[in-house]
Parts: C-alpha cells; sequence; structure tokens
C-alpha cells in the first residue's frame, strides 16, 4: 500500500507520487458537503462494490 500524507496547508493529500486536492472532490448537494464513494475509495485506496438493495452481500 502506497503512503499517504496530508498537507494540512492546502489541504491535499500526496498518494506515492499523485497530489489530490480533497477540496475538489467536495460536493455541496442540498446544503451538505459531500464525497462520492469512489473518490473516498481512491483516498483509502479500497475498492468499492455495487450492492444490489434486497438482495444477500
Amino acid at each position: 500500500m502506497d503512503e499517504v500524507v496530508i498537507n494540512e496547508e492546502n489541504k491535499s493529500l500526496e498518494i506515492a507520487s499523485q497530489n489530490i486536492d480533497i477540496s475538489q472532490l467536495i460536493y455541496e448537494i442540498r446544503g451538505k458537503q459531500v464525497m462520492l464513494d469512489s473518490d473516498l475509495a481512491i483516498l483509502y485506496q479500497v475498492e468499492t462494490h455495487l450492492q444490489m438493495v434486497g438482495q444477500p452481500h
């Protein structure tokens, strides 16, 4: 797993050799700040899975 470094000064993450501006990943929907699960998965270096409602895991 790559090392993740948080730069508090400019609110960005550095993952391996990638520099990601977190503020560009935050959206406002109905007055709430949200992030997409796909963006969070990239930040946390995990995969997202589609789960159908009413279907077992």
